[in-house]
């Protein structure tokens, strides 16, 4: 009886696991993806590591879009108009000019504040005052922060050059007066120019402008990069680098409102429906460090972000006859396209005797990379081929120009080798530069394959995005790939990448440097947009051009999608801080990615 008993027992016992088991499965089987439908957050993606959130190292766009949200400018872009057009951000309104041209007066908006910080005392923020932004601009200059952003100052301002060159020496500190930047009173700030500079209102609404405050500078010091503390609508609440950004908006922004006027057809779709509203919409932004095409665009399929670009493995599945395919359009996303103020290309490092003296080594390279093949290859058509530094749409830009030494010509590229002193297949070894992710990898290993049709071996070195921007700016890179995004809607922000003041830690990596091209820079940059100005880039592309300092690559066409769910999108390249005007409806996304 015993043990027949204990039989039915363990039976029991195991049929009860059966049973539990089987309603465990019945349950998660029954389970509905639960998604909140009151999180309004802004989720997006970083294509490249953030350097760092300090407003002097914003080179790169990627940094950029971090920066922007927590620090600000005294001016901006408007967020729909195009052609661009500038706006009062900390500043009350636009600046008053001298007759001149030379002298600018900024009146600073009243109750812009720093975000509250251990910093200050009590923790509390103050007030920006007009000494904050000659504090901030004296740091853009100082020769012990390496800053690759004081070209949009260097020259122009009186007596910031002499600070600079007294700083190098020890003969000057952060209170030493500029005759150039005076602050007349708390919110009244005075900029005096040595020089008419055209672009002045444009780089007064780039991040390398924007305002910090002393004492956070001074108490965080190094750690300053990774503790921001701005006036933006946003502020850092956690960072894990190379993962995510979290920021959350910021309680004493002193605030702004939705544009009420945009371009004709805004309204139509649905770009004005917030029109005077306050502004942030939404209450946190996430973006995620995300470096290789597949995982971010597995991230936006399954609508863990609200918007992306169209990595070039997945253009063909994502658009058809220039739309969205169907798939997509039926997870209710929508696409953006827009000519990207752009140009990308290879740099030779001048600075390199064995690059520098020889251009026709430099000329044969041109000629052997296929470009028309690499735009079908490697961006899906989305771009045209560049002839010179100068984009569309831009002024001085010829879409009748044709660069010589840009045609795909194995053979004259062949012809070019035995000028340079190379016996055909005996070209010489090459170090070229890449970042590490899938695409960068193949695009380098396609120009490794054509530099090997003439003789020439490239040795591809890739590194993450902030390591491959300290090798082109401490000049150890030989040959290197890269892009240029417009800071401004100016041809001079192309032209001066090659500007001999300009070489490394600026923004000329490839440290070229041409009398000839140099004097008709400053030239130019003395002339007000025109025929005689446009004259003049054209003369100094023809220089660039015969020199071949650069291989120039394409001008692309931007792809940008986004679900429905996120309202307001309406994207442009050089306005790096759109997130505050940007919103989602919760719900809708809650109801779309149940369904995802």
């Amino acid at each position: 009886m015993h043990s027949v008993f204990e039989t039915l027992r363990k039976m029991a016992k195991s049929f009860g696991w059966i049973v539990l088991s089987s309603t465990l499965i019945l349950s998660i089987s029954c389970t509905k993806k639960k998604v909140s439908d009151t999180d309004d957050t802004i989720y997006e993606i970083v294509e490249q590591n953030v350097k760092g959130m300090d407003p002097v190292y914003t080179s790169d766009v990627y940094t950029s879009k971090a920066v922007s949200q927590i620090y600000e400018t005294l001016l901006e872009y408007h967020h729909l108009k195009r052609p661009l057009v500038l706006q009062p951000l900390l500043a009350v309104e636009m600046p008053a000019a001298s007759e001149d041209g030379l002298t600018h007066t900024f009146k600073i908006k009243p109750g812009a504040r720093f975000q509250d910080d251990p910093a200050f005392p009590n923790g509390k923020g103050r007030e920006v005052t007009a000494t904050d932004f000659i504090y901030s601009w004296k740091r853009l200059a100082d020769p012990a922060n390496r800053s690759d952003g004081f070209w949009i100052f260097d020259g122009r301002i009186k007596g910031l050059n002499e600070w600079r060159a007294a700083m190098e020496k020890g003969k000057a500190n952060y209170d030493t007066p500029i005759e150039g930047l005076v602050a007349k009173d708390d919110k009244t700030l005075v900029v005096k120019l040595t020089k008419p500079y055209f672009q002045l209102y444009y780089v007064l609404a780039h991040n390398y402008s924007a305002v910090v405050p002393r004492e956070a500078v001074e108490k965080y010091g190094k750690e300053f990069l990774n503790h921001p503390v701005g006036t933006g609508p946003y502020q850092l609440e956690n960072w894990v680098r190379g993962s995510k950004i979290v920021m959350k908006a910021n309680p004493t922004w002193h605030g702004q409102t939705y544009p009420t006027d945009g371009d004709p057809g805004d309204e139509e779709k649905g770009l004005l429906k917030d029109a005077g509203k306050a502004l942030p919409f939404a209450k946190k932004l996430v973006f995620y460090e995300v470096t290789e095409d597949q995982p971010r665009w597995l991230k936006f399929m399954k609508g863990e972000v609200d918007l992306s670009t169209i990595p070039k493995d997945n253009f063909d599945s994502a658009i058809t006859n220039g739309a969205t395919s169907a798939e997509l359009a039926k997870k209710g996303i929508q696409l953006l396209v827009i000519k990207e103020p752009d140009v990308t290309y290879t740099a030779f490092n001048m600075a390199d005797k064995s690059i520098a003296e020889n251009i026709n080594l430099r000329r044969a390279m041109s000629l052997a990379i296929d470009t028309d093949t690499m735009i079908k290859k490697f961006y899906n058509g989305r771009a045209i081929s560049a002839q010179s530094p100068i984009p569309p749409d831009v002024d001085a830009y010829d879409p009748d120009y044709k660069n010589p030494y840009k045609g795909f010509d194995v053979g004259k590229a062949k012809e070019f080798m035995k000028k340079a002193g190379y016996k055909e297949g005996e070209g010489p070894t090459i170090e070229y530069s890449t970042v590490s992710n899938s695409t960068s990898r193949q695009m380098a290993e396609y120009i490794q394959q054509s530099m090997a049709a003439i003789g020439v071996k490239l040795k591809v070195l890739s590194t993450d995005w902030p390591q491959f921007m300290n090798k082109i700016r401490e000049k150890k890179a030989q040959v290197w790939g890269v892009a240029w995004l417009a800071d401004y809607p100016d041809a001079e922000n192309f032209l001066q990448l090659l500007y001999g003041k300009n070489i490394s830690p600026g923004p000329n990596g490839a440290n070229y440097v041409n009398p000839e091209y140099d004097s008709l820079y400053e030239k130019a940059a003395l002339l007000p947009p025109g025929k005689e100005r446009t004259e003049i880039y054209h003369k100094m592309r023809d220089i660039l051009i015969k020199d071949s300092p650069w291989i120039p690559g394409v001008h692309r066409l931007g792809y940008y999608l986004h679900y429905s769910w996120l309202h307001n999108f309406k994207r442009h390249s050089i306005i790096s801080n759109y997130h505050k005007y940007l919103r989602v409806n919760p719900k809708a996304r809650a109801e779309m990615k149940v369904k995802l």
